[in-house]
């Protein structure tokens, strides 16, 4: 299967035009590092591929975790995996104000979910500079149009929690139907030392291995939360409200028995 336009625009064989820059605005002044090192990472792949004289090919069979997530585990055997998806939203967080020595408790989290396969199946290294660049671009709220800059990733989904401790996912829209269900954390590990940090210069949140709770369609059995930016809460609540967000982005890979 070759990576669709519409997935990596400037990595089609069809057209080698230089990739669409976003608008820069003075928000984004402070992040330009981010921003810069993917569109250098992507000009280069244009170039290995103008000169390959073909289009990427986009197999996810091909993927291997990567090594940081060793501590996660492999993905039972007999999945496959069904999908990756960049989530860019909130981690959520409750303050007790109340108690002078408080420290936030995660409340969930809030995401869209944008189908990164072909592009992190072709280009592992281009998806992860995609991952960190996109925290730096804001995404409208309940825009199902909406798609991911810097790369106009189209939307596959979304990502929330139906309680304090269950996280959903749903990958199921107009264009694809890939499933949808609950799961459970299995295991975490910290995320990288070399983890990008988040707008505000918050830590990146854990890496996770999730597994299905209950009966998933789609066959969805487990989920792995990597290359995670920001989300991390503050120490303390001390200066913070009763609830507030934290911005992050993040990969999520979707293993599937069907």
């Amino acid at each position: 299967m070759r990576c669709p336009l519409l997935l990596v625009p400037a990595l089609s064989a069809s057209t080698w035009a230089a990739p669409a820059f976003p608008k820069f605005t003075a928000a984004l002044a402070p992040n330009v590092q981010a921003i810069s090192d993917y569109f250098n990472i992507l000009a280069t792949k244009v170039q290995e591929n103008r000169a390959a004289g073909s289009a990427p090919i986009c197999d996810l069979s091909k993927l291997s975790l990567p090594i940081e997530a060793e501590p996660l585990g492999q993905p039972t055997p007999g999945l496959y995996l069904k999908h990756v998806a960049i989530g860019r939203g909130t981690q959520n967080y409750t303050c007790d104000l109340s108690n002078s020595t408080a420290v936030p408790q995660a409340f969930g989290a809030l995401a869209t979910l944008y189908n990164a396969s072909c592009v992190t199946s072709a280009f592992p290294d281009v998806s992860a500079m995609l991952t960190r660049a996109s925290l730096h671009f804001d995404v409208a709220d309940n825009d199902a149009l909406q798609r991911l800059a810097p790369a106009d990733l189209p939307v596959s989904g979304i990502h929330y929690f139906t309680d304090g401790t269950t996280p959903f996912f749903g990958l199921d829209t107009p264009q694809w139907h890939l499933g949808e269900g609950t799961f459970g954390k299995n295991a975490s590990t910290a995320a990288p030392l070399t983890a990008a940090k988040g707008k505000k210069g918050e830590a990146a949140v854990p890496w996770l291995r999730l597994a299905a709770k209950g009966t998933n369609t789609g066959g969805l059995q487990e989920v792995y939360r990597l290359e995670t930016v920001g989300g991390s809460a503050p120490a303390t609540c001390k200066g913070m409200p009763a609830s507030f967000e934290i911005q992050y982005s993040t990969q999520y890979w979707f293993y599937a028995s069907s």
